[in-house]
């Protein structure tokens, strides 16, 4: 394959680029209004796909190019130069979907170690699920569920207020006037706003962990005000109020957990099928709640509280939704999709670089993440395509079918 020339004084050569490749790039980065810095965006996608080990922009750097300055031009491409990656996350987006209905969203937390203090949004942070208090940055990444893979098409990065506080350290990490600190939850609704505006399928359910979160109330009953469909994962300690037959004669709240554990729940047989197919049987508990506040929590319905049990007690999160009226299997089927996007974001830390970006920068961080999420999608998605026949359906009419790298 011939080796693309960059439009630059130095006439630097970057990597060899398979054409569907670069048909790929051409449409996820039309938006880059240079020529030239879509040639550093083909770059940097190839280097995510064919650098092995970590993607530091040196490494990156050497895999694509034979210039001594391609590094220094990766790392200008990503940190300083003026490009959006709203824009680029869209059309990663519709070219997704392009390939399949999505069937699902899942919003998930994202804990990204780091070392030292340089890093925009680096803070200590005790994560529930390694049971460690860690320095790292916290990400918060939207995935569209199409076929069996779990597609990442949005991201916000958690800055504590120490980071928006500190007006040296905004200016030192380019943070922009209008990112504030905002809870968890709510930049969580804010990600279910954005793909409600940006997505073919805005009525699909919504998976999310909000088992390790503060303020997992508020983002239920922000759930619960925009009429969406979710499976949440609840802390158990989160409390509501027992509804329906056998419920308690008492008006008080109760804990997630003593809920679905109480004689009034309910014990049902359930074969859960996960995002690949496997099926296994289990035993879930559920009861019926109301969440306090009333109407100020939404629409004044029960929800379903929902947990897998083990000699007779649960074993896993305890999860609440408002699918009330679909089977206890697919409810649970669902919440598959938490631990199938765990290992999504897995192999993007291993295989994409989602955790190599060295850069300071709040902009830059973004740019590294639409990159990676570019390259992932690239890879996964058209690999799913290709060897599932059962999979999703084919893509629109008129809409290329997505493109294999050799």
């Amino acid at each position: 394959m011939a080796r693309p020339v960059a439009a630059t004084s130095e006439q630097q050569t970057l990597a060899d680029l398979d054409a569907d490749l670069v048909a790929f790039s051409d449409e996820i980065f039309s938006s880059i209004r240079r020529a030239d810095q879509r040639r550093w965006a083909q770059a940097y996608l190839a280097g995510l796909l064919i650098t092995p080990g970590n993607k530091s922009v040196q490494r990156l750097a050497h895999c694509v190019s034979t210039s001594p300055t391609a590094a220094q031009s990766l790392r200008q491409f990503v940190s300083t130069s003026p490009w959006g990656w709203d824009p680029v996350m869209r059309k990663l987006t519709r070219w997704a979907e392009a390939c399949g209905p999505a069937s699902a969203w899942t919003i998930q937390r994202v804990v990204i170690p780091k070392s030292g203090e340089q890093s925009v949004g680096v803070h200590r942070y005790f994560d529930p699920f390694s049971d460690r208090t860690l320095n790292c940055q916290l990400g918060i990444g939207a995935f569209l569920s199409i076929g069996s893979v779990q597609v990442p098409v949005e991201w916000r990065l958690h800055l504590p207020t120490v980071w928006t506080k500190d007006e040296q350290l905004r200016r030192r990490a380019r943070i922009p006037e209008s990112a504030e600190y905002r809870p968890l939850g709510a930049q969580m609704l804010d990600l279910v706003d954005t793909l409600t505006s940006r997505t073919h399928c805005p009525s699909v359910p919504l998976v999310a962990d909000m088992s390790g979160a503060p303020d997992a109330d508020p983002f239920v009953r922000g759930l619960s005000r925009r009429g969406r469909d979710f499976v949440v994962a609840l802390p158990p300690h989160m409390r509501a109020h027992p509804t329906g037959e056998g419920a308690p004669p008492t008006r008080g709240l109760v804990s997630a957990a003593e809920c679905v554990a109480a004689p009034a729940s309910t014990a049902h047989d359930a074969v859960v099928t996960s995002v690949g197919g496997q099926q296994r049987r289990t035993r879930v508990r559920t009861a019926l709640v109301r969440l306090p506040g009333g109407r100020t929590a939404g629409p004044d319905v029960p929800f379903r509280l929902l947990a897998e049990v083990g000699q007779g007690r649960h074993t896993g999160p305890v999860w609440i939704t408002n699918l009330t009226d679909r089977p206890v299997d697919e409810v649970m089927s669902l919440s598959t999709l938490r631990g199938s996007v765990t290992s999504s974001i897995g192999t993007m830390k291993q295989d994409f670089g989602l955790g190599d970006f060295a850069g300071r920068s709040f902009p830059g961080w973004h740019r590294h993440m639409a990159l990676v999420s570019s390259a992932y999608t690239y890879r996964h998605l058209d690999a799913s395509l290709n060897a599932a026949p059962s999979g999703p359906p084919g893509p629109r009419a008129g809409v290329p079918v997505p493109w294999k790298l050799p």
